[in-house]
């Protein structure tokens, strides 16, 4: 076995790898950027190894530099993660020059199924079902158009050398191929060294699931089942599953055992994932092949009890499986949910900054649940424009898929994030969504469920109570605590009343509280009633507390006359006032948020990469104004009307803050 590894990536994967090494006594060896010298992923390894400036490609993907690491650390093997150089034929390749091992597949694999051109022809010509497309070079945007007229729309755009949902575009029409073809070539090239694009029929309404594969040198090769990964913004993946609830066992088995006549058919070696996806009959059609480990690697871990990352290395040393596709059973349901820099209420804009407070919540193991939480990052460090905008990986199990969504829903109410943009709302608010709590998903989901953007989950009336009753409780302790300081300092202790009036999403309660010794009991008008305990104190900005005999966590801040509770994706202003302070409430008039229609502010942080327009230009509604570049992403902004260029604030190259003026309107 290795006695040291060098992992070359950063963030929450590298500490992933981390983990397991020292779980096997390998000592291991960080690489890192200017922008990464106090991560997490360095404090963590045994040693660090500085590569470079931040972007990318001076650093992470600067094969040289990597082989640099190796030499002067004296590593035998090295894991890539994902992304960045994981599967680079070249890199693979230059380390087997080196007499270094990759723990991956061999350089052969990645060439063959790591390009995703020559994967699709290699699985057709293999006789898997493929989706229909053009798996050629496209030399330019009008030949892109030519060959998605030929295909039929919608059609998407995808780099060659892509992942993570960089390169990809989908057109629903000439002008959208023109405009996403230069895009996903831009994105390629920076992200990947390499702006081969293809194209495909999108197909719509799809399911996207995969399937684990794990094979050794030796000639063995298993499925660990598959992930449902459905849930998707960008056509990047924000929420996974394993087992799928839409698969049946003879479409589970032959989906699994395709996966693994193709990676036999390449000489697979290592952690691999065959990606499909599978419309409403359950018809399957080969997406394309990861010659690496993916981020949703831990729901399967935590569905076969199997370390991915240690069979990885194991396979890499030479080893045979320890077990055959007979032992691979599948136990209980896992869900994951990725923790993104990234605003929902803003279409999911990337947002950078200091994590002023970041507490997860406790990891732990019990016979019927886990909470499981990866991540590459720490209270008080950055979050970087330069990479990826994932915090955290959120993983909870239990023995059926309902019991996993409930301890994600608690587990994700416990997540404390401050002082950046982040998706914690949205995957809360998806959690308890009808069609994803029956299973009822496709990669449209999001586009379906909020086609006008993220503007906050709406409580049903049964939690709107309990939270009401929550927050009548909590007040209360406040206010006992409010009396008996001012009572202190003027030698009397004033009363507190047993009414109140909760206003929160539009609703007003009126309660009552009998207080004893273990909670409180608020009683409604309506004759009904909700227990309520909890050891709450007022300036703690998490509540966990038992409403009705039921765990209720939430957020918690101060606002006057009450408070801000955030939870189940909902982001709630609750007033709690005495009877006599609600009525002179509803007197009080309305505060209207500032006029911005005429100006084009810009909605993350990023670089100003084109400025389309010109001062005086008439431009129309849908019409491309900007594009600004953030955290590997292309984002075009367009017009949201008819309108005229009155002032252009912002020049190519410029660097600018979330809301900064790029032009203004007459």
């Amino acid at each position: 076995m290795f006695k040291k590894i060098l992992i070359a990536n950063r963030g929450e994967i590298a500490c992933r790898v981390i983990k397991t090494a020292r779980k096997m006594g390998i000592q291991t060896v960080a690489v890192y950027s200017d922008a990464d010298r106090n991560a997490l992923h360095v404090s963590m390894a045994d040693e660090a190894i500085h590569i470079g400036p931040p972007p990318a490609n001076q650093s992470y993907i600067v094969i040289d530099k990597i082989m640099e690491a190796i030499k002067a650390s004296g590593a035998e093997a090295v894991h890539p993660g994902y992304g960045f150089l994981s599967e680079r034929m070249d890199f693979a390749a230059a380390l087997e020059a080196a007499g270094v091992v990759f723990i991956g597949p061999p350089s052969g694999a990645i060439e063959a199924m790591g390009d995703k051109i020559t994967s699709k022809k290699l699985a057709k010509e293999a006789g898997v079902s493929t989706v229909p497309g053009y798996m050629g070079l496209i030399a330019d945007a009008d030949e892109a158009v030519k060959i998605s007229n030929e295909i039929g729309y919608p059609v998407m755009i995808k780099a060659s050398a892509g992942g993570g949902g960089k390169g990809m575009r989908i057109a629903w029409s000439e002008a959208e191929v023109k405009e996403g073809f230069e895009s996903s070539k831009n994105e390629a090239a920076n992200s990947f060294g390499d702006d081969r694009i293809f194209i495909e029929k999108f197909v719509t309404q799809p399911r996207h699931i995969e399937i684990q594969v794990l094979a050794d040198k030796h000639g063995n090769c298993v499925y660990l089942h598959e992930r449902e990964c459905s849930i998707q913004r960008r056509n990047q993946k924000v929420i996974e599953e394993a087992p799928s609830p839409f698969l049946d066992e003879a479409t589970r088995k032959a989906m699994g055992e395709q996966a693994c006549a193709l990676a036999k058919a390449v000489g697979y070696a290592s952690a691999g994932t065959v990606e499909f996806i599978v419309d409403g009959q359950k018809n399957f059609y080969f997406l394309e092949m990861n010659t690496r480990l993916q981020v949703e690697h831990p729901v399967t871990e935590l569905i076969t009890g199997i370390d991915l990352v240690e069979q990885m290395i194991r396979v890499a040393a030479g080893e045979k499986l320890p077990f055959q596709q007979s032992d691979l059973k599948i136990n209980g349901w896992a869900m994951e949910s990725r923790l993104y820099a990234e605003d929902p209420y803003r279409n999911f804009l990337p947002s950078i900054g200091r994590l002023t407070r970041y507490r997860p919540p406790v990891e732990s193991v019990t016979p019927t649940s886990v909470v499981r939480n990866d991540t590459g990052v720490y209270e008080g460090g950055e979050i970087s424009m330069y990479y990826d905008p994932m915090i955290a990986k959120l993983c909870t199990w239990a023995p059926t898929r309902e019991a996993a969504i409930e301890e994600m829903r608690l587990a994700l109410d416990t997540f404390e994030v401050e002082g950046i943009g982040h998706n914690l709302p949205f995957v809360g608010a998806v959690m308890d969504h009808p069609r994803f709590v029956k299973g009822d998903i496709t990669t449209a989901f999001i586009a379906e469920e909020y086609p006008d953007g993220f503007q906050g989950a709406v409580l049903d009336e049964p939690t709107l109570r309990r939270v009401a009753a929550a927050a009548a409780a909590m007040n209360r302790v406040a206010e006992i605590r409010r009396t008996r300081i001012s009572g202190t300092m003027n030698n009397h202790e004033r009363h507190v009343g047993v009414d109140w009036v909760v206003a929160l999403q539009g609703e007003s309660y009126h309660v009552s509280i009998a207080a004893d010794r273990e909670g409180s009991t608020v009683s409604f008008s309506d004759g009904s009633s909700l227990r309520v305990t909890s050891d709450w104190t007022p300036g703690q900005p998490l509540a966990s507390l038992m409403v009705d005999g039921r765990p209720l966590v939430m957020k918690v801040g101060k606002i006057p006359m009450g408070f801000r509770l955030r939870l189940r994706g909902a982001d709630l202003k609750v007033n709690v006032r005495t009877p006599r302070q609600a009525e002179l409430a509803l007197l009080m008039p309305e505060k209207l948020p500032p006029d911005t229609s005429k100006y084009l502010l810009c909605p993350m942080p990023g670089l100003v990469v084109k400025i389309n327009v010109a001062e005086g230009d008439e431009v129309q509604e849908g019409q491309a104004l900007a594009t600004v570049e953030a955290m590997k992403m292309e984002n075009i902004l367009r017009a949201e009307r008819r309108g005229t260029v009155k002032k252009i604030a912002a020049a190519p190259g410029a660097s600018l803050r979330v809301d900064d003026v790029i032009m203004e309107f007459e």
